[in-house]
């Protein structure tokens, strides 16, 4: 939600249960950043869980959540990714993967029995996990000359803004990052130091 520049999400990875007709649904939450991560997540999921019938997943990524997935891995359209998804939205959570690994208990559930199992699972992953409020920050570099060092670390102390990376070479170069409701203010105060140029490098 970057209108208030804070978003909700996972502080750790939790697990939730559903049981029906003797299909056994295991819930599985995880805090996420990045697709790259989710397909790490997946694979190792698929591996553990060998012998699962069906691992069917959701998730939402970015602080304005426009980015997101549903997969329902072989399970009538729309009876998993769904309500997975559904779980998410209705905890107002991103940055979180959900996975739904189902074993298969002989007896067929129904459309209606399916969508309850794959919401019901995801529910308890996500009731047993501690939510949290993180806030979005921009990343920025700094380039700047030695002469121009205490002013930028004025800055960087006035504002209490964390320092990532840093390469005092022939010249300076230094990654900070910054509340985004906060951005145009140290913005300014940067761009008052002579020789000062500021990149942006990303929101997280």
């Amino acid at each position: 939600m970057i209108d208030n520049d804070t978003y909700r999400t996972l502080a750790a990875a939790s697990r939730g249960l559903y049981k029906d007709k003797g299909s056994k649904f295991i819930g599985l939450a995880y805090p996420v950043t990045d697709e790259e991560q989710i397909k790490e997540i997946l694979s190792e999921v698929k591996k553990e869980f060998y012998d699962a019938r069906h691992h069917c997943y959701a998730w939402i990524i970015g602080a304005d959540k426009s980015q997101y997935r549903q997969n329902d891995d072989g399970e009538p359209s729309g009876t998993a990714g769904k309500p997975i998804y559904g779980q998410l939205l209705s905890d107002d959570l991103t940055n979180t993967l959900i996975i739904v690994v189902r074993y298969f208990g002989g007896t067929k559930l129904g459309v209606r029995g399916l969508i309850n199992a794959y919401k019901g699972a995801a529910r308890d992953a996500l009731d047993n996990a501690k939510i949290i409020t993180n806030t979005v920050r921009d990343y920025y570099q700094l380039s700047f000359e030695y002469l121009s060092m205490n002013d930028v670390m004025k800055v960087l102390k006035d504002h209490d803004l964390p320092q990532h990376e840093h390469d005092f070479g022939l010249s300076c170069k230094l990654i900070f990052s910054v509340r985004k409701k906060l951005v145009n203010e140290v913005i300014r105060d940067f761009e008052k130091i002579p020789d000062v140029s500021v990149h942006f490098l990303k929101t997280e």
